[in-house]
């Protein structure tokens, strides 16, 4: 399997951070290798977020910024079309033969910028993930597992019930428990758990739809998993 060396980028409260740790739980599952490092300022809403993910079946001893990603996928248009991000311009460092992800429902790269990817033998994937989340899970909240879905949906690196393991430890983890002490702390957790669960399968849901999107438009790279 070739190894990814991703790079991240969105806006405050899009769970760029978290999807990356779904992304590196996903690798762990699968019995395959991981390192994240996330890089934010200030925490609020719209402010730039970046995260740095490697993922191989190999193990990997880097840690720090991906300078030189061969992976790169944008969370919200302006990280492209308002410069917010901490990496400028948006494909900088991007190697040749790169995949390219962005969320949007229309072509937002300026023609020059075109050009250089182009140069760079780049795949340009662009779709609609926050149209998706909200059409699926009737929250932008989503758009992240729409990302991640595609990602995994384009490159097929892990299987999809190692995604879902990932996100099942990502939304429920092990802090539930079946019974409490009295009823209204069993009726509190099981509402809880309840709430949890249907959050967890509206995301599983948005997944799905980004794997069936890959498919559908012939996006997958399987081949390019081995060699």
């Amino acid at each position: 399997m070739k190894r990814y060396n991703i790079r991240i980028a969105g806006v405050g409260g899009q769970g760029v951070v978290t999807s990356a740790h779904i992304l590196g739980n996903a690798m762990s599952a699968a019995g395959k290798y991981a390192t994240l490092v996330p890089f934010f300022g200030s925490e609020k809403r719209m402010a730039p977020v970046e995260a740095y993910v490697r993922v191989s079946d190999q193990p990997i001893y880097e840690v720090g910024e991906v300078v030189y990603p061969n992976v790169i996928m944008i969370y919200h248009p302006q990280v492209i079309t308002h410069g917010k991000s901490y990496t400028m311009p948006f494909y900088s460092g991007l190697k040749e033969n790169g995949l390219v992800i962005i969320n949007t429902d229309v072509d937002i790269i300026p023609e020059e910028d075109w050009n250089i990817l182009k140069e760079l033998n780049t795949r340009v994937y662009m779709f609609p993930a926050t149209k998706i989340a909200l059409d699926i899970a009737g929250t932008e909240l989503a758009t992240n597992m729409a990302m991640i879905g595609l990602f995994f949906g384009i490159t097929r690196i892990v299987g999809f019930e190692h995604i879902e393991q990932a996100v099942r430890e990502r939304f429920l983890g092990n802090t539930f428990v079946a019974s409490g002490g009295t009823t209204a702390l069993d009726s509190a957790i099981e509402k809880k758990f309840k709430k949890k669960m249907e959050l967890l399968e509206k995301n599983m849901q948005v997944i799905r739809e980004a794997f069936k999107i890959a498919e559908e438009r012939g996006w997958v790279e399987e081949e390019a998993l081995t060699g």
